[in-house]
């Protein structure tokens, strides 16, 4: 296999985080496709982690609270290649007192060609996917151009 491809297995690692005000949104979600969730590896910042956990039954690898580092670790499993997915329900209408790691996170998922879901329909779709199901071969960006730049 290239080395620009990173093989994304069946069962899939899943990063789960939700800002206050989106938890129940995440958690509802989370619910009505338990069955679904249940087929991958679960982890999750601190307090989105324990409700996802008592409200699936399921185990869920629970990570610091998000302002305290947890969207951090998230981001340092994005770069290590730890995470497959990630299910990020921010509140667009409430500043946060942890937006650079929020920002952070993000471009992370983005520059490394994570499927990302921020909101309900968005992440319906994702888990609907045919690729949910099955090994997908997910194409990192090359970016060797960046590295060897004059700095």
């Amino acid at each position: 296999m290239p080395n620009n491809i990173r093989k994304l297995e069946k069962s899939k690692k899943i990063a789960l985080v939700a800002h206050d005000n989106k938890k129940k949104d995440l958690i509802d979600w989370a619910v009505y496709n338990k069955e679904a969730l249940s087929k991958h590896s679960l982890i999750a910042t601190g307090t989105t982690g324990k409700l996802v956990e008592e409200a699936l039954g399921q185990p869920v690898k629970k990570l610091l609270s998000g302002p305290l580092g947890g969207d951090q670790q998230i981001g340092a499993m994005i770069a290590s290649g730890d995470i497959d997915i990630i299910f990020f329900f921010f509140d667009p209408m409430e500043a946060q007192p942890h937006d650079s790691d929020v920002k952070a996170l993000l471009r992370l998922a983005v520059a490394w060609n994570l499927p990302m879901a921020c909101d309900r329909s968005t992440a319906d779709f994702l888990m609907t996917s045919r690729f949910m199901q099955e090994v997908y071969e997910n194409k990192l960006p090359d970016y060797t151009h960046y590295l060897k730049r004059n700095i």
